[in-house]
């Protein structure tokens, strides 16, 4: 088995042993969105958005937000077949494909077949448009994307400079179709990649839009564009927390963080709502902004053991409340449960999803990459996430406004001395 260790079903092969933690083809960017179900059902990137605790984190974005990766509600359900035979059946493929025994074809129908839903197939262009996407980069149009009533497919937000933009496209109009194919009744996920194309910059794609009681169609082309991962706000004014959010990390995440913990004067409040996961390296340089040192995951390959750690000088003074969701996944349900587990962070919301497991990409020679389940991850308390998720020390049900108890909860932190 060859490259970098990854957590999740993650995409990132260029820099040696990095790790990354990723659920499904989550930075597979379409409407400027990455979309993603189960991987060995479909061999485009998708992502798939699925219920969760706030409706306003579940459409698919730039970064490539989104839940349930199997499109079947069971939110970190286990594998029925166990994991020791998904590990029996990822090292029995792996080894075929160091062996030269097996081609592209033979091996995606093994992975498809391995009954492990977080195991999956690549072509060489699909796994690098997954790279580029963790390197705040993705070619598509500019939209994020969420269903509401009837199965219609509403835009929910557009990107600055973006073709989409530029067509006029805005937030709240409904996509009806996508060259000529009707988007009402379809997942998120194929509407994400139907935008996000064969990842050419310049290829073209025709809308048809609809708003209020007029409708029209626009031919745009597709661009490559820059992710918008970390936004930082200040909703309560200047005397309020500051928000962090973080919708997967990608490359330089953990620079923007640090540089937003600094500013914070009055605390600060960690979104992860809806975040799928991304370079592990990047979630913990985030905890390394908070914490002052020590451990924040282990995780084995084949039964070895590893070990991930902060570095020190993190501020560890300010008042730090972390949200999450049923669509925190991977290297975000990693960071929320260090941060959880160091007694550094309340964390609020609804229990996370439970992707836990560790993937390692394997190459072939056309450049084609299958990802394949080696092991799994522990919390510094020892606790596993597969399965399980985190439990948030404040819960919020699905009609509370998670946001709202957050800020609560962070009132009765106090600010720092």
């Amino acid at each position: 088995m060859s490259g970098p260790l990854l957590f999740g079903t993650p995409r990132r092969i260029r820099r040696g042993a990095t790790l990354t933690l990723v659920f499904g083809t989550m930075l597979a960017t379409g409407a400027a969105a990455g979309s993603l179900t189960e991987p060995q059902q479909r061999a485009r990137p998708r992502i798939e958005a699925a219920p969760a605790a706030d409706a306003q984190r579940q459409s698919a974005d730039a970064a490539g937000t989104a839940q349930d990766p199997a499109g079947d509600g069971k939110s970190g359900a286990a594998d029925p077949r166990g994991t020791a035979a998904q590990k029996a059946d990822s090292e029995r493929i792996a080894r075929e494909i160091a062996a030269g025994k097996v081609g592209p074809q033979a091996v995606q129908r093994l992975v498809s077949r391995s009954g492990d839903r977080w195991s999956s197939f690549y072509t060489a262009q699909e796994y690098a448009g997954l790279q580029e996407a963790l390197d705040g980069r993705y070619v598509g149009t500019g939209l994020w994307v969420r269903r509401i009533d009837g199965g219609r497919i509403q835009i929910a937000r557009v990107q600055s400079g973006s073709p989409a933009q530029r067509a006029g496209i805005r937030v709240g109009d409904v996509l009806d179709s996508i060259d000529s194919v009707r988007c009402t009744g379809l997942a998120v996920t194929e509407v994400v990649a139907d935008l996000r194309g064969d990842n050419v910059p310049g290829s073209t794609v025709t809308l048809a839009v609809q708003r209020a009681d007029s409708d029209w169609t626009v031919t745009m082309q597709r661009a490559t564009l820059a992710t918008e991962a970390v936004t930082v706000s200040h909703p309560d004014g200047p005397d309020g927390p500051t928000d962090i959010a973080i919708d997967a990390f990608t490359l330089g995440t953990g620079e923007q963080v640090r540089a937003a913990v600094a500013a914070a004067e009055h605390g600060v409040l960690l979104d992860l709502r809806g975040n799928s996961g991304g370079l592990v390296e990047e979630a913990v340089a985030v905890a390394s902004t908070v914490l002052d040192g020590g451990l924040v995951a282990t995780y084995d390959v084949h039964g070895k053991q590893q070990a991930l750690y902060a570095a020190a000088g993190g501020d560890t003074a300010k008042p730090l409340v972390v949200l999450v969701d049923g669509g925190t996944m991977s290297a975000a349900e990693m960071l929320a449960g260090a941060l959880q587990d160091r007694g550094r962070a309340v964390v609020v919301g609804s229990r996370t999803f439970g992707k836990g497991s560790v993937q390692m990409p394997s190459t072939l020679p056309d450049g084609s990459v299958a990802e394949l389940t080696v092991g799994h991850y522990s919390l510094p308390d020892g606790r596993g996430v597969d399965g399980h998720g985190i439990e948030p020390d404040v819960q919020v049900s699905g009609g509370q406004d998670a946001a709202a108890e957050a800020r609560e909860v962070f009132a009765g932190l106090g600010t720092p001395s």
